[in-house]
């Protein structure tokens, strides 16, 4: 199937690379598209059943130098054949990072002037690290009026969509998880001709791994938090509900964000029973009890609560993906409980018991949270791992590549 081409274009530091990756569903590796001229300064992206490549400049910097040599080597790449015919730009991504609004007008300026040639391509303005609706709002307002006064490059501008990328870490309790993905997709799609759009079964398996990839990343960033919280020095430990419920109810609702489900009360109902799996239940109860138990583990009490907190933050994460996946998908619905109780427990067995006791010998009894929590997550999310593996065999690599 031909691909449309859609070239990214910000500063270096703007996020380019998580917002690709994020956008593919998976860590997409660089692969050099076109001569060897051009390969310093341009890299295309491109997976199966993604119906456009993604274009980086690389190195674009907000300088005159910069931006003549960006753009030249740009317009080459599109001058270089591809089947018998001249590459064409489709669309372009203005990134605008979202914490440095004061330098909008400048950063947008040195983007209109880069991307001149193509005064008829749609462009949409992506604005990056957006963590919080009031600063959306406002950096919307700024990023429509740098358009506004350049009339000649406002009539090209189909949409501007803040994005979260990948989920962030706001404090020990709170994470802003990804936003703007699903409608930066779709809105880019929509503009490519006829043609070039993904077949509905290619598109809708492409959906469901991008949103398994920021699902993942939804309970990296909780698992992360878990730790933090389980390491602190609060009375009762990590067996008190109330200390990891908040945490796990952002997690589990942010999830169900990212699958595009809706907020009602079947639906509050259905994130609160996994919550309360993980907090008060008995597996859970259990599963805690088993791991303070062991003697002559070797380690503080400090890094005990600390992996056990993660441990189960993250094992909830997996099992909550995997519910969400099959309600977005009509294979279960809000009402079987039953099945969701069971589905979770089982995340909280002996199996369980045997992957944190695997933490906690790996952690050498150091409370580093961070290798702590990677050491968790690399036992109990193995499977976004291996689909990325598969998706990397079998995703078509763009020709040229290295």
């Amino acid at each position: 199937m031909k691909k449309g081409n859609v070239l990214v274009i910000g500063n270096s530091g703007v996020g380019k690379s998580t917002l690709i990756n994020a956008v593919f569903g998976r860590d997409v590796a660089r692969t050099g598209y076109g001569s060897k001229g051009t390969t310093k300064w341009v890299l295309a992206y491109e997976d199966e059943g993604v119906p456009f490549r993604l274009v980086d400049t690389v190195g674009f910097e907000p300088t005159w130098l910069k931006e003549r040599e960006a753009a030249a080597a740009i317009r080459k790449w599109v001058k270089e054949k591809e089947d018998g015919e001249e590459r064409q730009i489709h669309a372009i991504w203005y990134c605008v990072d979202g914490t440095s609004r004061k330098l909008f007008p400048k950063t947008i300026e040195s983007l209109f002037r880069a991307t001149a040639v193509w005064k008829s391509v749609p462009v949409i303005a992506v604005i990056t690290k957006s963590y919080s609706v009031p600063d959306r709002i406002e950096n919307i307002a700024m990023v429509r009026e740098v358009f506004d006064s350049k009339e000649k490059y406002a009539r090209n501008l189909k949409g501007i969509v803040p994005v979260v990328a990948k989920a962030y870490v706001l404090n020990d309790e709170a994470f802003a998880p990804p936003e703007g993905i699903d409608e930066l997709v779709e809105l880019t799609a929509a503009l490519l001709p006829e043609g070039i759009r993904a077949g509905e079964r290619d598109a809708a398996s492409w959906q469901l791994a991008r949103k398994s990839y920021l699902a993942h990343g939804v309970v990296a960033a909780a698992t992360v938090s878990g730790v933090a919280v389980g390491a602190a020095p609060i009375p009762g430990g990590v067996t008190d509900a109330a200390i990891l419920s908040t945490l796990e109810l952002a997690m589990v609702n942010s999830i169900a964000r990212v699958y595009g489900i809706k907020k009602s009360e079947a639906s509050k109902r259905f994130a609160n029973s996994i919550v309360e799996v993980g907090t008060v239940s008995q597996a859970a109860r259990a599963a805690v009890a088993a791991l303070k138990a062991i003697p002559g583990i070797g380690v503080s009490a400090m890094v005990i609560n600390a992996v056990v907190a993660g441990c189960i933050v993250a094992a909830l994460g997996e099992g909550s993906i995997y519910a969400f996946e099959q309600v977005a998908l009509g294979n279960r619905s809000f009402d079987d409980l039953d099945w969701l109780q069971k589905l979770l427990e089982s995340k909280l067995t002996a199996n369980f018991v045997e992957k944190a006791k695997g933490v906690l010998a790996q952690s050498g009894g150091k409370a580093d949270k961070q290798g702590l929590a990677q050491l968790i997550l690399a036992l109990f999310l193995p499977a976004s791992e291996e689909k990325a593996a598969e998706k990397a065999d079998g995703g078509k690599a763009a020709p040229g590549g290295r």
